[in-house]
């Protein structure tokens, strides 16, 4: 089974959210999931909405998760720790 970091759609249209989950690579976009691991919201009030758990996708991405490039960029805006993590693992 090999696991990916991706975002995970939500919400109603025209006003979509996003989660940062762990999930199988089989699974459909909106699927099933193992674990969340942040959340985005683009509609937030001011600025931009984002959390992320940087320890955890640390930890997944040790573990040998793979990351999507829009997942990746998230990370690296709003976990930078993380993100050195990520570059120093490959």
């Amino acid at each position: 089974m090999a696991l990916v970091i991706r975002l995970r759609q939500q919400g109603r249209k025209n006003r979509r959210s996003f989660r940062l989950v762990l999930a199988d690579e089989r699974a459909p976009r909106d699927g099933k999931y193992i674990e969340k691991l942040g959340w985005y919201n683009p509609f937030g009030e001011g600025e931009k909405e984002v959390f992320i758990d940087g320890e955890k996708v640390s930890h997944w991405i040790k573990m040998g998760a793979r990351i999507t490039d829009k997942a990746k960029a998230l990370v690296k805006r709003a976990a930078p720790s993380s993100f050195k993590a990520l570059i120093e693992n490959k």
